[in-house]
């Protein structure tokens, strides 16, 4: 079978494992998350416990608790939560690696940001994955570490940094997946390196009789509330190749920045919310930036058509040039099985009917990816004024 095919189901395949196990992994992070904050003091008393809570849900009643160190004696099974989390980094970084390093040329690089080779690009991205993992790591086991203001504002720094960098050395969407690649590596990181091996040993603790050293759970809570807080930012990133308005736009790192703090304020406000606080602040402080980004980037009116519209023959002849060999049933492109996102330009009925569709992507300059078929300013312009002036095909 055809290479590009196979690679096509391997996307698919992996792509679908990603989110699944994703789904796993950051659905376990809200709901312990929810748990720990919402805790009651006991009932009964038992000073082994921290705190409890009874939840009714799926038409059954619940009485969960937490212990302040572990239990006088362990149960024969004990749940863990580790694989959702392995998985999700290992499939998304091998869909990484099958796109953005594979195909680097097509998505990684954009050489009027840096003529790289590929392997320059793989070696750079390579060493900003390792730099990113080490350098939160040895900033958490600071006395910085302890402290959560100064981590969240160090962090917002270093997001900053990160996406500015990455965006002057990659293509704006692979700048984007770049960076989410980051985040995601010192999430698993995270539970691979410092919360399970914490874990273990407060479990051999109390197999042993012997104390737990408080300093173990510390560890695994700083490193999942850390995971919490970039769940939203880094879903985000999972979905923005989706949307070009962002990776496309002068200022993406500066975009990517103020949705990441986006997502991070509504995050704050249900982690507050399971304490039993509400601060609508929370939610209105991300809905502004939001709304300021919207605004911000918000693509100018299409220029208005002066005298007669080019004609059909002009914009088919380009479509033709610069957009069939990969909008087409069987793609010249070999990046491409099949069309991107099924979208078709090789007959005149499908360049008028998915008019307003493509123009987004002219306008924008996201199609052709990294320009490279050399699409040209002029040729953009006669293709917008086409379809600002009814895209007819006489």
């Amino acid at each position: 079978m055809d290479t590009t095919y196979l690679a096509e189901w391997a996307n698919l395949l992996l792509r679908w494992l990603h989110l699944i196990s994703g789904m796993a992994w950051i659905g376990a992070s809200f709901y312990f998350m929810g748990l720990d904050q919402s805790l009651k003091p006991a009932k009964d008393g038992n000073p082994l416990i921290r705190g409890e809570q009874w939840a009714v849900h799926g038409g059954g009643f619940y009485h969960k608790q937490k212990f302040i160190a572990g239990p006088e004696k362990l149960p024969e099974k004990l749940h863990w939560s580790k694989w959702e989390a392995y998985w999700t980094w290992m499939s998304g970084f091998a869909l990484f690696v099958l796109m953005y390093w594979f195909q680097a040329s097509t998505y990684l690089i954009d050489p009027e940001v840096a003529d790289l080779t590929p392997w320059e690009a793989i070696g750079i991205s390579t060493a900003m994955l390792v730099a990113a993992w080490v350098m939160y790591d040895l900033l958490c086991r600071s006395r910085i570490g302890d402290d959560g203001q100064a981590m969240a504002i160090i962090g917002i720094i270093f997001l900053a940094v990160s996406s500015y960098i990455a965006t002057s050395v990659f293509s704006g969407r692979g700048a984007y997946l770049q960076v989410g690649a980051m985040i995601g590596t010192i999430m698993a990181a995270n539970v691979l390196m410092v919360i399970i091996p914490g874990q273990k040993k407060m479990v051999a603790a109390v197999a042993a009789g012997t104390p737990i050293d408080p300093k173990w759970g510390g560890w695994g809570k700083q490193r999942s509330v850390h995971n919490n807080y970039v769940t939203l930012p880094i879903i985000f990133l999972m979905i923005s190749p989706h949307y070009p308005m962002f990776w496309q736009h002068p200022k993406a790192w500066l975009l990517l920045v103020a949705m990441a703090l986006a997502g991070a304020l509504v995050r704050q406000f249900f982690n507050l919310r399971h304490q039993g606080i509400t601060l609508w602040d929370m939610w209105l402080a991300g809905a502004v930036v939001v709304a300021v980004v919207a605004v911000g980037i918000a693509p100018p009116k299409p220029p208005a058509v002066h005298g007669e519209a080019p004609r059909f023959a002009a914009v088919d002849a380009i479509m033709q040039a610069r957009c069939v060999e990969c909008h087409q049933p069987r793609p010249t492109n070999p990046a491409f099985a099949a069309a991107p996102k099924g979208v078709q330009l090789h007959t005149p009925a499908r360049i008028q009917r998915q008019a307003q569709s493509w123009a987004a992507q002219v306008r924008t300059e996201a199609m052709p990816p990294n320009n490279s078929t050399g699409i040209t300013a002029a040729e953009r312009a006669q293709l917008l004024a086409w379809v600002a002036g009814g895209a007819r095909r006489d």
